[in-house]
């Protein structure tokens, strides 16, 4: 649309911008990670024979 004057683009390009990190904002405080249940089992360290 090449009628629509630098301004509105500029408005409208301000308005995406916003929104956008509106978006990444909420989604960051909103979603708590999920705690990780420690498991009881051990790591076993195992060796490994390379045949090369």
């Amino acid at each position: 649309m090449p009628q629509m004057g630098p301004m509105l683009w500029l408005n409208l390009f301000i308005l995406f911008l916003f929104s956008l990190i509106c978006f990444i904002v909420l989604n960051y405080f909103i979603f708590s990670p999920q705690k990780v249940e420690v498991s009881s089992k051990e790591v076993q360290d195992t060796e490994k024979i390379w045949k090369w």
